[in-house]
């Protein structure tokens, strides 16, 4: 026998066994022993191999693994809409909205047909102005004026009742004689509401907060407001009589449309960015969210130099005449859900 003494009589379990657990408390510290020879792995017990390493040594990149960083996209408006933030921390600041473009055009909520902007948008005052205009006219201005035939009321306008929608493009002649309750009917109809004065005046004056669309002072012709001529005045020899004429937005003066297509004013712009709002000053007056009865902008015919920061109070809600029109403002939507499956909660 090599080694008789692990056998020898008269020691419980012989030197073996002590030797056997004199080893098996050595073991884990020589694995973990700084004095390894020539770089040979260290001994690994069972004990030590299943024993978990604490929080604090596992990979940093596996901890970040388990809770991805999600980048949420910022709102955007509608694309026939301008965003308008106003920077700084006020208490009073506005937050983040949007606003048309553009003045309204009006189209039928139900079929998406375009109603006349040149007659109210209604069933029953259209065929009750075309009825009294066709005998009135000839009893105001001259001759010529007098033969002046009226707009085509399509025949759809009187033969049922509908309500109007506000709809946004450039290049198109926007609804007059619009009241401030059709007004807010046509926004609500589009998803959108009426503006308040302090929304509507903010846009105008843009993100440089000036008095007018293009800078700080007056300049007569950049936005289609204190024209040389009133429509008024030219059919009727009389401008403050007449005003529900369906005729006056289609007067010319000198060859040129006292009412312009939506766009075509490129110097009164309200800058937002890289985006812009046309004719916020000038064109039509344009109905705020008020039930007293607020209109502001200033329409072509009006004679004022105080841009952005005119508005008349002087008619009810209900009133309506041919420098009447509407522009839409709308809450910023919310941003795209975060959670799985989540999608954007507006149109892009």
């Amino acid at each position: 026998m090599l080694f008789p003494m692990l056998s020898a009589p008269g020691r419980p379990g012989g030197l073996s066994g002590w030797l056997i657990a004199r080893l098996a408390l050595c073991l884990p510290a020589l694995a973990s022993c700084d004095g390894c020879d020539d770089g040979a792995p260290p001994v690994t017990t069972a004990a030590s191999a299943s024993a978990p390493l604490p929080l604090s040594q596992l990979p940093a990149r596996r901890a970040a693994s388990a809770q991805p960083v999600v980048v949420m996209p910022e709102p955007r408006c509608p694309p026939e809409m301008v965003k308008v933030k106003v920077k700084g921390t006020d208490a009073g600041a506005l937050p983040t909205y949007c606003i048309d473009r553009h003045e309204a055009m009006l189209v039928d909520q139900a079929t998406g047909t375009r109603i006349s902007p040149y007659y109210a948008p209604s069933r029953r005052a259209a065929q009750s102005t075309a009825r009294m205009w066709e005998k009135l006219r000839f009893e105001m201005g001259e001759p010529e004026a007098q033969a002046v035939p009226l707009p085509t009321l399509p025949a759809w306008q009187i033969q049922r009742d509908f309500e109007p929608r506000a709809v946004v493009r450039k290049g198109v002649t926007p609804n007059g004689h619009v009241s401030g309750e059709r007004a807010q009917m046509a926004c609500r109809h589009g998803g959108k509401r009426l503006c308040s004065l302090a929304e509507w005046q903010t846009a105008c004056r843009g993100e440089k907060g000036e008095q007018f669309p293009y800078g700080d002072e007056y300049l007569h012709r950049k936005c289609n407001v204190f024209r040389e001529a009133h429509p008024a005045h030219i059919l009727h020899d009389n401008a403050g009589l007449g005003h529900s004429d369906p005729r006056l937005n289609r007067v010319k003066f000198k060859g040129r449309p006292l009412l312009r297509k939506t766009g075509a004013s490129p110097d009164c712009v309200s800058r937002w960015g890289d985006d812009g709002i046309y004719d916020m000053v000038g064109n039509l007056d344009e109905w705020i969210d008020d039930p007293d009865g607020v209109f502001a902008g200033g329409f072509y015919g009006r004679s004022t130099k105080e841009g952005c920061d005119w508005y008349a109070t002087a008619h009810p809600f209900h009133y309506a005449d041919y420098s009447t029109g509407v522009r839409c403002c709308a809450d910023l939507p919310a941003p795209p859900s975060s959670e799985p499956g989540g999608g954007e909660s507006a149109p892009q």
